[in-house]
């Protein structure tokens, strides 16, 4: 869609390949489609700027069997050592210095996309292997739900 015209063009510059498997009649989930979509751009963004060139970052959007709205963005890319995960969603923190100049950014895109996912009352994981490539998940809820 729409959304992820920027981040194609900034995969292209990167020569990192940007895949999408967003199901077609995804149930109608309770979220603020502008928060979220905000959220799975920061996702990507993050992604492509952490993915070497050849590498490749795939947003999935599917549905499962109760009906939760699972959001994914994998990459290819560097990977985050597990004990360093939490401190990812830390505002203004970076995992070092250097990465911030290689990298650019502020650090407070991932702890606003938590705060987004908090209150929806979701929770984001992350799973990574150091050198091979990170996947951050969330689930939304059903819209006809009452939380």
């Amino acid at each position: 869609g729409e959304i992820l015209k920027f981040s194609r063009t900034k995969a292209d510059d990167r020569h990192v390949t940007l895949n999408t498997h967003i199901e077609a009649m995804l149930p109608l989930v309770q979220a603020d489609e502008e928060k979220i979509s905000w959220v799975i751009l920061q996702l990507i963004d993050n992604a492509i700027k952490f993915t070497s060139p050849g590498g490749e970052v795939t947003l999935s959007i599917q549905s499962d069997a109760n009906k939760l709205v699972i959001v994914t963005v994998t990459d290819t890319g560097i990977g985050i050592p597990g004990e360093r995960i939490k401190e990812l969603f830390e505002p203004f923190h970076q995992l070092d210095a250097s990465a911030t100049r290689r990298y650019g950014g502020t650090g407070l895109g991932l702890a606003l996309v938590q705060q987004i996912i908090d209150a929806h009352g979701s929770v984001i994981e992350v799973q990574s292997d150091e050198g091979k490539g990170s996947k951050f998940h969330f689930p939304l809820l059903p819209a006809d739900q009452k939380s």
